[in-house]
């Protein structure tokens, strides 16, 4: 049995501009904007919400149940990926390559304001939906995570109709979708999660409030960054605590980090209160490193941070 992660690969291309962009764009001119920044610091680094999700995923798992499977579409410069998915024992069986496209990519630049300026290629995402869920043998638990918006739509519908239990995770591309249609994902999902912001957005979209929106699925979730997150599940509400990083560098891929914690929790049976505790571990682990995928612990040393953290043992 496996994990079905549905979602994007990507990769992050993040330049430094050692200066400040108010500096050099003019409020009154940008109707006429044309300006280049030198940026002598670039790195490149390995994304996309299911490689990440899977890449924290297989430092929590212990046996074949848990296993990782990433249900994505990658362009032809793919090779890098493919060889660190290799080396990290994550299977590319599910990975399609779609000819004469690029696989998904972020530009992103960030002054020492710590303002950002990004272009997003989605290239081999928008082709997401070459993939079908029926393909994928043994799968008890999936996720339908930020893709192209057909790939997502089919993903969910063939969940569904499998029986095979999803979390619904519209993330960034939550604005793809109207009000019906994101009621047709939430009815068709068992869970559903979202970060604060996106709470307040699917409810402006759909007319529902969370708590009546929790009532349509088994577990609901929002995350608030340090503020920690809660859980509607059972007809309450679990309130899970931020665990203290660290060192606090960089947010980019925490909610995917969060989400491999949450998918291990469910697809294990633990109580909501130790799923919700046992990903913000992950999402505070993620924190302290650049990248989304750069973060590395043992599964023993995530089950000791566990029980340093709120004094009792997961394994």
């Amino acid at each position: 049995m496996s994990i079905l992660i549905c979602g994007s690969m990507a990769f992050d291309n993040i330049m430094v501009f050692e200066g400040r962009f108010k500096d050099h764009i003019l409020p009154d001119q940008v109707h006429i904007l044309n300006v280049a920044f030198l940026v002598p610091e670039m790195r490149r680094e390995f994304g996309g919400c299911a490689g990440n999700i899977a890449y924290n995923m297989k430092m929590l798992s212990a046996r074949p149940d848990d296993e990782p499977l990433i249900m994505a579409a990658a362009g032809v410069d793919s090779d890098p990926y493919f060889e660190r998915l290799k080396n990290l024992g994550l299977s590319t069986s599910h990975v399609a390559i779609v000819p004469e496209t690029f696989t998904a990519q972020a530009f992103i630049t960030t002054d020492l304001d710590d303002n950002q300026i990004t272009a997003f290629h989605p290239g081999a995402m928008n082709f997401s939906q070459v993939n079908h869920v029926k393909d994928a043998d043994n799968v008890k638990l999936g996720i339908v995570a930020p893709d192209g918006r057909d790939g997502m739509l089919m993903h969910a519908r063939e969940f569904a109709e499998a029986g095979v239990p999803f979390i619904f995770d519209p993330g960034q591309g939550l604005p793809m979708f109207g009000g019906d249609e994101l009621m047709d994902f939430i009815g068709m999902a068992d869970y559903l999660a979202v970060n604060d912001y996106e709470a307040k957005l699917i409810q402006e979209k759909t007319g529902s409030t969370i708590e009546s929106l929790a009532k349509h699925v088994k577990g609901l979730v929002v995350t608030r960054g340090a503020e920690g997150s809660f859980i509607y599940a059972d007809g309450q509400r679990f309130d899970i605590p931020s665990v203290k990083a660290a060192d606090v560098v960089d947010p980019t891929g925490c909610g995917d980090a969060y989400r491999a914690g949450l998918l291990f929790g469910i697809a294990n049976g633990l109580p909501w209160v130790e799923s919700g505790r046992l990903a913000s571990i992950m999402g505070s682990m993620k924190i302290a490193q650049r990248g989304a995928q750069n973060h590395r612990m043992s599964r023993a040393e995530i089950g000791d941070l566990y029980a340093q953290s709120f004094g009792a043992r997961l394994w």
